[in-house]
């Protein structure tokens, strides 16, 4: 299968000790190739931010960093996925080890149909832990930096907390099982302007602690909030199309600098 012009986009540079390194990665749902040729390093405790237009592939290639994409019947992938310079896709590999080392918060806030403090709480007694579940609720709700706004009501409904504190409850639940890594996908695109700064004003914090990967249609919110930024888009004929990796980097140099004219475009916001 052809490569993009110039083949795929590399970094020129290595990274040490990497929380990510992705080489030649390929997916497929059944006859159709969704992303292709991706070689990618994340780096540790900074954001990452993947960009482009629809149907480029980003949320496919952010699920296969915790193998999510295991879970849709008839995907593929091909190539290799270190994490912590382990390849998570060996048959010793144990996916659910996985999946609690690199959450994941999705697009639209799914808090379960219980009270704030089960929400949180429930990975956790599921692993087994019955001492300190309180201490570690505070924490988790603390590091979401929602704690102050729901102490007095821990066993209220998390359906009672508005759209943008039910994500932040979602982030606190991906926090509780202790992960290395966070992957996001569009965690804001279905908030208010309010709510939308809150979870960028605690992405910021929460890169101190862990290393952070976010699918955003926003271009300004990529600018805002990553360090870096991974540029994908399609490319191939009609009959095979596939989402690329064009260009990755410091996320000033991306925006200040696009070096070709369709990630200008997409940046600029004449498509995607």
């Amino acid at each position: 299968m052809p490569e993009p012009p110039g083949g795929p986009a590399r970094e020129p540079d290595r990274v040490a000790n990497p929380a990510f390194e992705i080489a030649d990665l390929a997916v497929s749902y059944g006859p159709r190739v969704a992303l292709r040729g991706v070689h990618l390093t994340v780096r540790r405790h900074e954001v990452t931010a993947l960009i482009g237009p629809s149907g480029c592939g980003k949320t496919t290639f952010l699920r296969c960093l915790n193998r999510m994409n295991d879970l849709v019947p008839g995907a593929r992938v091909s190539g290799r996925v270190d994490f912590e310079g382990e390849p998570i896709y060996a048959p010793t590999a144990r996916p659910i080890e996985i999946r609690r080392r690199v959450g994941m918060v999705f697009q639209r806030p799914n808090p379960f149909p219980k009270s704030i403090y089960d929400n949180v709480a429930i990975a956790p007694r599921l692993a087994g832990l019955r001492r300190g579940l309180n201490e570690l609720v505070e924490e988790s709700l603390t590091r979401a930096a929602l704690w102050e706004e729901v102490k007095d009501k821990l066993r209220e409904s998390a359906f009672s907390l508005s759209g943008g504190q039910q994500q932040r409850l979602c982030i606190a639940r991906a926090i509780a099982v202790r992960p290395e890594v966070l992957l996001m996908d569009e965690p804001a695109s279905a908030l208010d302007p309010v709510a939308t700064y809150a979870i960028e004003e605690l992405i910021g914090q929460l890169k101190r602690d862990y290393t952070i990967v976010i699918v955003t249609h926003n271009m300004q919110q990529a600018a805002r909030i990553s360090d870096r930024t991974a540029f994908f888009t399609v490319e191939g004929t009609d009959t095979e199309r596939a989402g690329v990796l064009v260009e990755v980097g410091p996320t000033a140099k991306i925006f200040a600098n696009p070096s070709e004219r369709r990630k200008e475009d997409s940046i600029s916001g004449r498509f995607g």
